[in-house]
C-alpha cells in the first residue's frame, strides 16, 4: 500500500459526563484545567494512548501494527527487536536493512505518530541510525469549548486496607474528582511530505486511524473517566501533499456555540456546531464521520 498523498487537518469534538477526562498527576489526579481560563484541558499523550490501545485490540495478529509505547514493556526491548533485525538482516543477505525502516514497517503507532528510540542509537554496530522519527500524525492539547467546573466527591468503602484500621472503623473515605459536563476540541495534523519521506503512514493506516478515534472511548470506560463520546470528527482533506489552505483558517471555519447561555450546558444537544464552509478553498473536501 502506498503512502498518503494528501495532507489532512482535522477537528474531533468529543465530552464527557460526570467523568475526569485526563488527570493531572501534579494536582492530587484532579481535571487538567487551564489556571488562567478556567478551560478544561486533555493532552495529545492520552488520546494518543487511547488510540494505541484501539489499534492493538483489533489488530494484533496482524504483521506491521504491532504497537511501540505499549504498557509493561520497556522501550529498550523494542529497540533492540529492530537491532537485531538489522545485524540479521546484513549477515543473510549481505546488505544493509535501514533500523528506521524496520521500525517504522513493524509499529503503527512509530508509522503514525513518531518516536525517539535510544538503543540502537548507541550500538557501535550500527551505522546512520535514525533514532528520532518525526511522524506524520500530530495533535494538539484539547481544550473545553466553556470554562469547566471541577468537583472533588467524597466517596466510602467498606473494605478496610489494614487490620489496624479494621479494629476502629467500619469503612474508609475517599476521594473522586469529576467535571458535571464538558465538551471539548482537539485539532490535529496529517503531513503527507513526512509519510513518503520518513514513515512511510499509508491510506490503510489512515483509515485505521479514523477508525480508532470514533471508536476510541467505546473500549476505554471507567468509573473514573464518567460517560465519554466521540461526538464530530471533521476532516479537511487537501488535494495535494503540501497542502492548500493554512490550518488555522480551517479549524476557524468550525465555529461552537451554546443554545442558551443562561443555563449550565448539561449535553451535546445544548451546542451548535457548523462548519462556515465559505471560507474553504475549493480544493479542500470536507469529511464528517459521525
Amino acid at each position: 500500500m502506498d503512502f498518503i498523498k494528501n495532507r489532512y487537518d482535522f477537528v474531533m469534538l468529543y465530552d464527557v459526563e460526570n467523568g475526569n477526562p485526563n488527570g493531572d498527576p501534579d494536582a492530587g489526579n484532579m481535571p487538567r484545567v487551564d489556571p488562567e481560563t478556567g478551560h478544561g484541558i486533555v493532552t495529545d499523550v492520552c488520546i494518543k494512548r487511547k488510540i494505541r490501545n484501539y489499534v492493538d485490540m483489533v489488530m494484533s495478529e496482524k504483521p506491521g501494527y504491532d504497537i511501540y509505547i505499549k504498557q509493561d514493556i520497556p522501550l529498550n526491548s523494542q529497540d533492540q527487536r529492530g537491532v537485531n533485525a538489522v545485524k540479521d538482516e546484513k549477515d543473510r543477505l549481505k546488505k544493509s536493512l535501514g533500523f528506521r525502516e524496520y521500525m517504522c514497517s513493524t509499529f503503527y503507532d512509530i508509522r503514525t505518530f513518531g518516536a525517539v528510540m535510544t538503543t540502537a542509537a548507541k550500538d557501535k554496530e550500527l551505522t546512520n541510525v535514525a533514532g528520532q522519527v518525526r511522524g506524520p500524525v500530530q495533535l494538539a492539547f484539547a481544550k473545553s469549548v466553556d470554562p469547566i467546573v471541577p468537583q472533588e466527591v467524597t466517596i466510602t468503602r467498606v473494605a478496610i486496607t489494614t487490620n489496624e484500621k479494621a479494629a476502629t472503623a467500619s469503612t474508609e473515605m475517599g476521594r473522586k474528582h469529576l467535571v458535571p459536563y464538558a465538551l471539548y476540541r482537539q485539532e490535529g495534523y496529517i503531513s503527507a511530505n513526512l509519510a513518503r519521506q520518513i514513515t512511510g503512514f499509508n491510506e490503510d493506516d489512515i483509515e485505521l486511524l479514523w477508525t480508532a478515534i470514533i471508536n476510541m472511548f467505546e473500549f476505554d470506560r471507567s468509573a473514573a473517566r464518567g460517560k465519554m463520546a466521540l461526538r464530530d470528527l471533521i476532516i479537511f482533506k487537501h488535494d495535494s501533499e503540501l497542502g492548500n489552505a493554512p490550518s488555522h483558517k480551517l479549524f476557524e471555519a468550525v465555529k461552537i456555540s451554546r443554545k442558551n447561555l443562561d443555563v449550565p450546558a448539561r449535553s451535546y444537544n445544548d451546542y451548535n456546531v457548523m462548519i462556515d464552509e465559505s471560507v474553504i478553498p475549493d480544493k479542500i473536501t470536507i469529511i464528517r464521520k459521525i
